[in-house]
């Protein structure tokens, strides 16, 4: 059975909403949504980290320090070969986030002092893993089946299935980020009823 909602009772004035989920579980179907139709601002944690390691930055002078100058492109960092290192190697994998998560956190911070009244949503893959709950109001986690994760995330990176469920392995499992959250949304059926859900979890506050 597809589109089961799941929500927590929480009554709140300004809804800050921590969206996440597994790698490839429609985390970005939800927040384009929440924007377009309910008028969220959405803010997203890859942008922060994309961010924190623009050519020139203190991170970045620090990832070279520890890989190697081999981990640049062009005037830029090489996304791809930095994650063959550290969805291999749980360590690297920990000092990475290490050195981004507190950037990030810093971008959240600031947005939610620029817009105190307006509702808002936070995209963060790692939030409960980065401790960053504590931004929030309420957690909302995107669900699918591992085989549609899979499915997805090769389709979308062009990745073999062995590095994108090795990507997948690496992540919190959804079983233990469910009871965490104020709102599950099941995204193992079609779009439409992955929006009927949403609009259904927006109208109960």
């Amino acid at each position: 059975m597809t589109g089961n909602l799941t929500i927590k009772s929480n009554f709140i004035l300004q809804r800050i909403i921590g969206l996440t989920g597994g790698i490839a579980s429609g985390k970005s179907t939800v927040a384009r949504y929440l924007q377009e139709r309910h008028g969220l601002l959405v803010f997203d944690a890859d942008l922060y980290a994309r961010e924190a390691v623009v050519w020139g930055s203190p991170i970045l002078e620090q990832i070279i320090d520890r890989y190697g100058a081999e981990i640049l492109g062009e005037k830029q960092l090489d996304r791809r070969r930095l994650g063959e290192i550290i969805f291999r190697d749980p360590a690297e994998k920990q000092w990475l986030e290490q050195q981004i998560h507190p950037f990030v956190r810093q971008r959240f911070e600031r947005d939610i002092a620029q817009h105190p009244t307006q509702d808002m949503v936070l995209v963060v893959p790692l939030l409960i893993e980065a401790q960053m709950t504590d931004l929030v109001n309420q957690v909302w986690v995107v669900t699918c089946t591992q085989e549609q994760q899979l499915a997805r995330l090769v389709s979308r990176d062009q990745l073999s299935p062995a590095a994108a469920q090795g990507r997948i392995d690496s992540q919190m499992p959804l079983a233990q980020k469910i009871p965490l959250a104020e709102v599950v949304l099941d995204n193992t059926g079609d779009r439409a009823e992955l929006l009927t859900q949403i609009d259904r979890a927006m109208n109960y506050q």
